[in-house]
């Protein structure tokens, strides 16, 4: 395993929840924004944004854009 590979596993659990927060924190403000909101499709909207902006990560990065990062 090669020095990035084991600085990422590292830091795993921290990523996982970071990105767990970033969810539960939407969610509140849902919560928040429209009281009688429906929790189930405000999850899956905000999964679909989160997705949505992980495949353009993976697009920008596979055009090299974080070479210099």
């Amino acid at each position: 395993m090669n020095p990035v590979e084991k600085d990422i596993l590292a830091r795993k659990n921290e990523i996982i929840t970071e990105v767990r927060a970033l969810f539960k924190g939407n969610m509140k403000f849902t919560d928040w924004d429209v009281p009688e909101a429906d929790h189930e499709l405000a999850g899956k909207i905000i999964l679909e944004v989160m997705q949505e902006a992980l495949d353009t990560l993976k697009k920008e990065l596979s055009e090299g854009k974080f070479k210099n990062y």
